[in-house]
């Protein structure tokens, strides 16, 4: 038997093996560069691709590589490492000549190279490992977007093609690098050193990609000593700067940039590489110099010059204590002198070129310590000849002032310059123009005659000529200093036109414009040289912003009805620009005017006025811009003048146009259509209660309210006897006296009617009543205004003695059961059932209070007696309920006691005692009888728990993709002023821990308790309904999910209650690995949980036949065969003879 489960159990661990060793991940892993890649065309593109997983990781794997192009959504072979005719033919080609390879770097990795990326060759690539087993497990392949982009790098150098300089002179050179590439990209600039002789260049100096430098092997103690540097000036120039040449510096200087971009991998690769071209430099040995002597040079850039070429002279000066010495250099041709630098370096000019040097011709620099230059371009025939520089030492004084010392001149150096005929023409097309202030301005100059290569150079005088902007014969765009920070530009759209562009004129640009074409031709050793130069002037007159920019305001309706809306136009007429609009309204009576809004030209609104009142709207033609302001329901509020004041902005700068013209707006009231009717003729009898009625029998607005003044006439005179304001405050007259006051009231009812009471007439209450009737208006601003008053009479006859009556006084006994919810208004009735007919009575009223405490019982809350004077039992307890008491007698039987917004603590008994009143003899009041009515029963019930919440149980299966939401839905609450508390809550599975993971508290604050952050997202789209999303799910996420919610009621006794709590049904979320199909993953479940299910089967199968063998085993029975095969030999078959 124990051998027997031994087996049982062994066969169980086989079978759970087998289950778990199909439960871990994929095993085979294929792995290339993230992309996208952006590579430029015509440079190389490499992807590395390898693989893991495979048992023997030292077997040489082989590879495939494939492209898909989007648009044709077909993919295309390229190269396999072990088929030479996998390629298509589209790469067939390129695969033999090897500008495609693919190479084993390792026996599980390939490196594939593209030498020159072609336009067509951006798509998806896909990197394959052909599988050398017969089962698959994982990923066998992997795909990276490659995109091919222009090549938009750019550099250039304007230094020339050689320089000469001294040993222990400075040198500076400067080179423009730019790209234009979409993508985000950075720059790396260095300085090379080709040296005669060798076939490398040497690095001197690079400002890397991240903007640190690195000196070049060679150039470090030079670095660190400050006597190399690189500096990157504004947005494009890198600037090379060499202090103490060294002879070894001798060779070809020139800069190289690399554009460099950054993959998905955070790796930056070099995407393009350009250099300039080179500079050769010639350094010279230092001479030695005698103590006390000058040793001064004079040497040209260029000794044989064409005209219209450059001319440059060095003169070098050098001597002991060179730094601490003061010298003045001249240049002189035919001992005539053309320029001077003094020893603070003052330049002044000869005579005779003194005209050149205000044209631009001439210039004279200090370039060092020693050296010196003297510019003259372009050149002229009569320039050549000897020259010669003269070099004066100069000592200072203590006072300052220098002594000149003797002379020491240089040799001398032959320049000559020989014509050219040229038949190049320049004419300006327009010679005046003119534009408006903002807009944009446009030159174009015209040429013939042209035998060369072309450069132009747009000058502006004010008053003297200045550099615009210049465009070299390559191409090359260069602005002058005053105008670099503005939007201009130099082209050439025909071969024969070139053209200046300048956005946003400003008033400084208007003057005269000269355009400056010179010639430029290749010598014969392959130099470019300037010919000839032609020019042309024009005019430019700007023309303000002032004088082409009207504003005007205007309106259909200035007179307007308090209520109705008034449109104000303000008209911008002119060019449309960026601007910015006030609209401001000056109050009579107000020191300033106040702003309503401003408008941006973002469209971003700034109110300082009630927004609600305004509204604006733009509308725009070509030449034309309508702003309107429309006041919503006018009010007098609105009324004064109307402004609207415009800013444009020019040159990034705003410029304020004169307002408009005032536009007055005026606001009156409606006119009232208020008609009143009353009773023309009332007799009544002595000490009974006289009713005057007025009503109204149309208004002007159904919103109107009223004040109302009776008057009464006698011996043609109006006397007032009270007045109600509109918010029904009631006033008595001046002259009416206080005995008389007891007697006279007023009340309103529906229609609206106002009733005039006196009571218990006199003889001397007769006379003409007089009902006048203010009707007040709200407007919009929620102001109130009156219209005129209107009046109506009613004559009161001779009154009559009246008989006096018996009292009968008696109240309703029925008792009465009143049931009422929390909150809700309740009145009780208290009515007579007879008595209350005489009109020559009064009557007073107790209202009596029996609470749950047995200390309460018939407690008197309020008291009204008979003269109408209402007053309120001092009762600490209370308090509360007496505040939220109201009396009423809608009619001569009945008192009413309203108990507003109704507590669970008001519940008791209440009870009425009357009161009658009537006047004796002397005038006075008498009590003639009093009676109880019949006990109320008043029960407040607080809301009961009616709270439903939708239980429907749902399965989901989502990817990582994909957001879930786990609604919440209330399909019935217990009352309408509930709020609700709402928690969501997730489990793993059934039966374990839940955790709360969001929750939407009642006072609208949100707090997340799983700290899922950003992944999750509240929603209460309608009332009543809740619901919480789930942003890219991970299998973490996976469980049940389910909602809580608490109803929340505000009671007037108890404050906050909670109500009900009730729990949603459950949503079941599966959440899958990302990129995987969920049906694949969904079958493989279902294999495994086949598999499980089958060898649980097997499992019940064995045990049962253990039991039922053990069952059998234990009886009194002979024992049944057994079941094992070696207990029970086979028979062989019977044979015949058997």
């Amino acid at each position: 038997m124990r051998h027997s489960l031994q087996s049982v159990w062994a066969t169980v661990l086989f079978c759970l093996g087998l289950l778990t060793s199909h439960c871990g991940e994929a095993r085979v892993l294929t792995e290339a560069q993230s992309g996208p890649l952006y590579r430029v065309l015509g440079y190389p593109l490499s992807i590395s691709c390898n693989v893991s997983g495979f048992p023997n990781q030292d077997t040489r794997k082989e590879f495939q590589f494939r492209m898909f192009r989007p648009e044709r959504a077909t993919e295309i072979n390229i190269i396999s490492t072990n088929d030479q005719d996998f390629s298509y033919a589209v790469y067939m080609k390129r695969v033999f000549n090897n500008e495609i390879t693919l190479e084993n770097v390792l026996p599980n990795s390939v490196l594939f190279k593209i030498k020159h990326l072609e336009e067509r060759d951006e798509g998806d690539y896909e990197c394959f490992v052909i599988n050398p087993e017969q089962t698959y497990d994982g990923i066998y392949s992997v795909k990276t977007t490659v995109k091919v982009i222009d090549n938009s790098l750019i550099i250039s150098s304007p230094v020339s093609a050689s320089l000469s300089h001294d040993e222990g002179d400075s040198l500076t050179l400067t080179c423009q690098a730019s790209s234009n590439t979409v993508q985000h990209t950075h720059l790396s600039v260095t300085w090379y050193l080709h040296k005669d002789g060798e076939d490398n260049a040497h690095p001197i100096i690079s400002l890397e990609r991240d903007l640190t430098l690195s000196p070049g092997q060679g150039f470090e103690g030079r670095y660190q000593a400050g006597l190399i540097g690189l500096d990157k000036v504004g947005e494009a120039t890198y600037r090379l700067n060499m202090a103490q040449l060294e002879l070894s510096d001798q060779g070809k200087i020139y800069c190289q940039a690399q554009e460099w971009i950054q993959d998905p991998d955070r790796s930056w690769y070099s995407i393009a590489q350009k250099s300039a071209e080179a500079t050769t430099l010639n350094v010279k040995a230092k001479e030695v110099v005698d103590k006390g002597s000058l040793v001064v040079r004079v040497s040209a850039q260029q000794a044989t010059l064409q005209e219209g070429q450059e001319l440059s002279l060095s003169c070098s000066v050098d001597a002991q204590n060179l730094a601490e010495r003061f010298f003045s250099v001249a240049w002189l041709r035919e001992n005539v002198e053309l320029a001077r630098i003094g020893p603070t370096g003052v330049v002044s000019v000869g005579p005779e070129y003194s005209g050149r040097e205000k044209e631009g011709e001439l210039r004279a620099t200090r370039t060092g310590n020693k050296d010196h230059r003297l510019i003259l371009r372009p050149v002229r025939t009569q320039d050549q000849g000897e020259y010669v520089c003269r070099a004066w030492p100069q000592d200072r004084g203590a006072d300052g002032a220098f002594t000149q010392g003797a002379a020491q001149d240089s040799s001398s150096q032959l320049v000559t310059v020989s014509a050219t005929e040229s038949g190049l023409s320049v004419e300006m097309e327009e010679k005046d123009v003119s534009v408006n202030e903002g807009d944009g301005l446009k030159l174009t100059c015209k040429v013939g005659g042209v035998k060369g290569q072309l450069s132009v150079t747009w000058e502006h005088k004010s008053p003297l000529f200045s550099n615009v902007i210049s465009l070299s014969q390559e191409g090359v765009m260069e602005v002058g200093e005053e105008f670099r920070q503005r939007s201009i530009m130099a082209m050439r759209p025909a071969a024969d036109t070139f053209t200046l562009e300048l956005n946003e004129v400003r008033q400084a640009d208007a003057g005269v414009y000269q355009c400056t074409v010179s010639e430029w031709t290749i010598t014969s050793n392959g130099k470019v040289q300037k010919t000839n130069s032609q020019s042309q002037t024009g005019t430019v007159s700007v023309v303000l912003t002032e004088s082409f920019l009207k504003v005007s305001l205007r309106s259909r309706n200035t007179l307007a009805t308090v209520g109705e809306e008034v449109e104000l136009l303000c008209r911008l007429r002119g060019p449309r620009l960026p601007m910015t609009l006030t609209w401001s309204l000056q109050r009579e009576n107000a020191s300033s005017p106040d702003n309503i809004l401003t408008l941006y030209p973002n469209g971003n609104i700034n109110w300082s006025g009630d927004q609600r009142r305004y509204q604006v709207k733009t509308e725009s033609s070509q030449n034309e811009v309508y702003q309107t302001l429309l006041i919503m329901g006018a009010s007098h509020r609105e009324a004064g003048r109307y402004q609207c004041e415009v800013s444009v902005i020019l040159e990034s700068r705003y410029k304020k146009l004169p307002p408009s013209n005032l536009l007055a707006v005026m606001v009156k009231n409606p006119v009232s259509e208020l008609s009143l009717t009353s009773t023309p003729t009332v007799e009544r009898k002595i000490n009974t209660d006289i009713d005057i009625k007025c009503s109204v029998i149309k208004a002007t607005s159904p919103l109107s309210r009223f004040a109302v003044t009776w008057l009464v006439q006698r011996q043609a005179e109006n006397k007032t006897i009270l007045s109600s304001n509109r918010d029904a405050v009631v006033t008595f007259g001046a002259q009416v006296e206080s005995s008389h006051g007891q007697r006279i009231s007023m009340k309103r009812s529906e229609g609206p009617s106002f009733e005039l009471t006196i009571r218990q007439a006199r003889i001397g209450d007769s006379g003409l009543y007089m009902c006048k009737v203010v009707e007040w208006l709200q407007d919009p601003r929620g102001q109130w205004y009156e219209l005129p008053p209107v009046s109506t009479t009613t004559e009161l006859q001779e009154l009559q003695e009246l008989q006096s009556e018996t009292n009968d006084l008696r109240c309703d006994k029925t008792e009465q059961q009143v049931e009422a919810g929390e909150g809700e208004e309740v009145e009780l009735t208290c009515a007579l059932t007879s008595g209350a007919s005489s009109p020559s009575s009064r009557y007073s009223l107790t209202w009596l209070y029996t609470g749950s405490d047995p200390s309460v019982m018939k407690v008197p809350l309020v008291e009204l007696d008979h003269s109408g004077l209402l007053r309120y039992p001092d009762n600490q307890g209370l308090r509360g309920l007496q505040g939220r008491l109201r009396l009423s007698r809608p009619t001569h039987s009945s008192f009413h006691l309203g108990i507003q917004r109704a507590r669970e603590g008001d519940s008791g008994t209440y009870q009425c005692q009357v009161e009658q009143y009537q006047l004796d003899h002397q005038g006075g009041w008498q009590q003639k009888a009093s009676d109880d009515s019949g006990p109320i029963t008043l029960s407040v019930k607080a809301t009961e728990n009616n709270l439903i919440i939708v239980k429907d149980d749902v399965m989901m299966n989502v990817t990582g993709s994909q957001n879930f939401t786990i609604p919440c839905h209330i399909s019935t609450q217990s009352s309408q002023s509930s709020v609700f508390q709402v928690t969501w809550f997730w489990q793993k599975e059934s039966g374990i821990e839940q955790h709360p993971i969001f929750t939407a508290y009642r006072n609208s604050t949100l707090q997340d308790r799983s700290g899922r952050g950003e992944r999750l997202r509240f929603g209460h789209p309608v009332p009543n309904h809740f619901n919480l999303t789930v942003f890219k799910p991970v299998p973490a996420d996976s469980g049940l999910y389910f909602c809580e919610v608490e109803e929340w009621l505000l009671s007037l006794s108890q404050g906050w209650r909670k109500v009900a709590a009730e729990k949603s049904g459950k949503l079941t979320v599966s959440v899958y690995i990302e990129g995987g199909d969920v049906s694949e993953q969904v079958g493989t479940q279902g294999i495994m949980v086949g598999v499980l299910t089958g060898v649980i089967i097997c499992l019940l199968v064995v045990v049962f036949l253990l039991a039922l063998k053990v069952f059998r085993g234990s009886g009194a029975k002979k024992p049944d065969d057994s079941l094992w095969a070696e207990e029970h030999p086979l028979k062989p078959k019977p044979s015949a003879e058997d």
